[in-house]
């Protein structure tokens, strides 16, 4: 199997783990030392168990929050996805109360990978914003 083919079959496993909140197959995915940096930590995340807290904290304000993938294109050290995350507003969410409101955004996210195969490195495009406007925050 080549790297690049590799790459796309962690990238599935990685969206069954995000959907499952399968820690454990997050931390075979993910190295250890992997540093992410996300809007909603004021400190830097690391590892497997790092990149799922920023799912447990989405799951705490959208219970049926769900990521699925809609296209990706592959290489030896990276991979490119273009999800659709979907869900529903029923817990509080950065001082917003629950709204009841069902939200659909699209958000295109960068991975690479170290020689193991490991993720390294999430780059997000800003995705957040399509939540916002989804829940009447912004325009």
């Amino acid at each position: 199997m080549t790297r690049t083919e590799q790459n796309r079959m962690s990238m599935e496993k990685f969206a069954q783990a995000i959907n499952t909140n399968d820690i454990a197959l997050a931390e075979e995915l993910i190295d250890e030392k992997a540093e992410f940096s996300t809007p909603v930590s004021p400190e830097k995340l690391y590892g497997g168990k790092g990149y799922m807290s920023v799912v447990a904290f989405m799951r705490q304000s959208f219970s049926d929050v769900r990521w699925d993938m809609r296209d990706m294109a592959a290489e030896e050290d990276k991979a490119a996805v273009y999800w659709t995350c979907s869900g529903t507003h029923d817990g509080e969410f950065m001082g917003l109360a629950p709204t009841g409101k069902k939200f659909s955004f699209s958000v295109m996210n960068f991975y690479y990978f170290n020689d193991k195969g490991k993720i390294i490195n999430d780059v997000a495009a800003e995705g957040l914003i399509g939540l916002f406007r989804a829940l009447g925050l912004a325009k």
